[in-house]
């Protein structure tokens, strides 16, 4: 089932959020800084790396001070690649399976590549929408795509019914 909501990530009720990052957990856009700020200084202890990460993967982590207990950080940009449509689906589906992996029921997750201004905010949707697992049962179950605008919550809404 996805759902497609007005509000603030770093606020939402869910088992994880989504996060884009770097290859070294850093934030990549302004809306994951303020994630990172909200999250507290609990969360960027818990994403410190040994090494640094792949486009395309996906880890499991605490969520500092945020509602969410854990985070997905799905990396989308290292030095050897820039976001871009096949690096975000290769993410989002390592996300799905750490998700299962961790048995993590809902999740809630932005426009991943959107803000970086490499995917347009429609690609975005699709990508999110297209890689959700649909099988009868297991986890992840529930997606809330999350916009900041309702003009944005219309569109993405859209091309939720037109995937499903």
């Amino acid at each position: 089932m996805i759902q497609v909501v007005v509000a603030d990530l770093a606020l939402i009720q869910a088992d994880a959020v989504i996060r884009p990052a770097d290859e070294t957990l850093g934030p990549i856009t302004e809306a994951v800084s303020r994630l990172d700020q909200r999250a507290g200084p609990r969360f960027a202890e818990q994403r410190r790396l040994s090494s640094p990460l792949k486009a395309g993967a996906a880890v499991v982590t605490g969520s500092g001070d945020l509602p969410a207990p854990f985070v997905l950080h799905v990396v989308i940009q290292d030095p050897d690649s820039s976001v871009g449509r096949e690096v975000v689906r290769r993410a989002l589906v390592s996300a799905w399976e750490r998700a299962a992996d961790w048995e993590l029921g809902v999740i809630a997750a932005p426009l991943v590549g959107a803000g970086t201004g490499q995917l347009s905010l429609e690609e975005a949707a699709t990508l999110l929408a297209e890689t959700f697992p649909t099988g009868p049962s297991g986890c992840p179950f529930e997606l809330h795509i999350v916009v900041e605008r309702d003009a944005d919550r219309e569109l993405v809404e859209a091309i939720v019914r037109r995937i499903a």
